[in-house]
């Protein structure tokens, strides 16, 4: 890796932890009370990265009205088991120390709301390597505002010194957007093609990758 990124913005399901259970459990019974039938759960992969909006809206064709009462349902459940269906990827946590005695700045970009974040960082210990932590809120919709608001909170004013690492296309796409690198990640629930297609500056397959 180049040695110029000196700020790392992580985003979190499918690149720091492997939430798809969790996720999949979520989407499951949100999509049960809204009375559908899922018959392939392996189906519901695709969701885990996506906001939720999206996902709903966008994918299963709901209506906005819809989208917001069933993503009150995925929230029931996530928040209460999803969340805690869910575990670090190998190699992260010493990943993440190292980058710190590094020097970097680090922050988490993610799709999620902040409570669910803060419970997963929390809990699985990754809190204490982060110096910024960015969610998804009603003034921060999409990833792209969610990014921007990490780069704001970092105080960023050269974008060549910065790293997005992420698992899906929409993490990719963002960044080339904003004008950022990034690092495809390939544990995660994106494969090669679409991490290539979607632009990624590079593409890693370890965690220990990342170090420079």
């Amino acid at each position: 890796m180049k040695e110029k990124y000196e700020t790392i913005l992580f985003d979190l399901d499918g690149t720091l932890t492997d939430s798809g259970l969790g996720i999949v459990n979520g989407f499951e019974y949100a999509i049960q009370k809204m009375g559908g039938i899922v018959s392939d759960k392996s189906q519901l992969r695709k969701f885990v990265g996506p906001p939720l909006e999206d996902s709903f809206g966008n994918v299963l064709g709901y209506t906005q009205e819809e989208t917001e009462k069933a993503i009150v349902f995925y929230k029931q459940y996530y928040l209460k088991k999803g969340v805690y269906e869910n575990e670090v990827y190998p190699g992260i946590k010493e990943l993440l120390k190292e980058l710190k005695e590094q020097g970097k700045k680090l922050a988490v970009a993610t799709s999620k709301s902040i409570r669910g974040t803060t419970i997963v960082l929390e809990h699985f210990g990754l809190r204490q390597y982060f110096d910024v932590v960015a969610t998804s809120s009603e003034e921060r919709p999409t990833k792209l505002d969610v990014i921007r608001h990490a780069l704001s909170e970092c105080g960023i004013s050269d974008l060549s010194h910065v790293l997005m690492v992420g698992d899906r296309k929409y993490d990719i796409t963002v960044a080339k957007e904003i004008g950022i690198d990034c690092a495809g990640v390939l544990w995660g629930y994106g494969d090669r093609e679409e991490l290539e297609n979607a632009g990624a500056t590079f593409l890693v397959e370890k965690p220990e990758n990342i170090l420079f």
